[in-house]
């Protein structure tokens, strides 16, 4: 299990984040990989660009997850401090460049062929929030009790769903919901989905980033609930542990980022019933 807990002062919020990631109930490897970097004042290049959290999700049954995932959020920390680009573009260079590496990688090393990796990464400058995102690794953000996806799973169900054959709520019980159209890594080019403009961050608004091995099991509301009641490093247990409590199948990762003011995150009393669901291994359609 690995975990980490930062702050970082802003002009007039300080952002307060946690990640936690764990093995899970049933696998013998961590394949997903979380890191978040706080760049102190005095790398002035560097905090320029503000904080940034990925978390990567390599992926199951394929050679090499667990190289693709630590690869993927490593190269993508390095390239977006080093751009001179703006944080939007940074991010879309660092997770083409990944791509390339993994892609690169697994072609000249035979043990790691066919290795690739989910990855969502988010950058918060000041009181603006970017992003970017390839597979099924999601990013929330809970703003006034509400709980919003702010990324779409790069996936064959999610392509039903943009076609209007069927329904989001269908779609989250699909058994095919698992089945990748993209990820990192398994073919030479890729386009990552980014936001071109800034979300505007307000104090007490989180962002939340979870492995599919949150969010097959834990409901988009129950996660809601969990970081309305809890500080991040509290929330980022608590995940982790409804998800193992529910079988833990998959490995599980969760990042936590609250971008505290004056006050704590609005609160909330109980729960909600649990709903279970069975994860299964991701394959990449090409």
């Amino acid at each position: 299990m690995t975990q980490g807990v930062g702050n970082i002062q802003l002009s007039r919020l300080t952002l307060v984040t946690a990640l936690l990631s764990d093995v899970g109930c049933q696998r013998s490897v961590n394949e997903d990989f979380a890191l978040s970097e706080a760049p102190s004042a005095e790398t002035l290049e560097a905090a320029r660009k503000g904080t940034l959290v990925v978390i990567a999700d390599g992926l199951g049954g394929h050679a090499g997850g667990e190289v693709a995932s630590r690869m993927a959020a490593e190269v993508v920390r390095r390239v977006y401090y080093a751009s001179p680009s703006e944080p939007a573009e940074a991010l879309r260079e660092a997770f083409v460049e990944a791509n390339h590496l993994i892609w690169e990688t697994a072609r000249r090393r035979p043990l790691l062929r066919g290795m690739g990796t989910t990855c969502t990464a988010l950058a918060i400058r000041g009181h603006e929030a970017f992003a970017a995102h390839v597979g099924d690794t999601r990013l929330y953000l809970i703003r006034g009790g509400r709980i919003y996806q702010m990324t779409e799973d790069d996936s064959e169900v999610m392509e039903y769903v943009r076609q209007g054959r069927l329904s989001r709520e269908a779609a989250e019980r699909h058994p095919e919901k698992n089945i990748l159209l993209k990820a990192l890594g398994t073919r030479p080019a890729i386009t990552p989905g980014f936001w071109e403009r800034p979300l505007r961050v307000s104090a007490g608004d989180q962002f939340l980033l979870v492995s599919d091995g949150v969010h097959d099991l834990v409901t988009d509301e129950e996660m809601c609930a969990v970081l309305l009641d809890a500080p991040p490093d509290i929330a980022c247990q608590r995940l982790v542990d409804l998800a193992k409590a529910r079988g833990g199948h998959d490995n599980i990762t969760v990042g936590v980022v609250w971008a505290a003011g004056s006050e704590g995150p609005a609160r909330s009393v109980g729960g909600v019933p649990p709903l279970l669901r069975e994860t299964r291994e991701a394959r990449v359609v090409s």
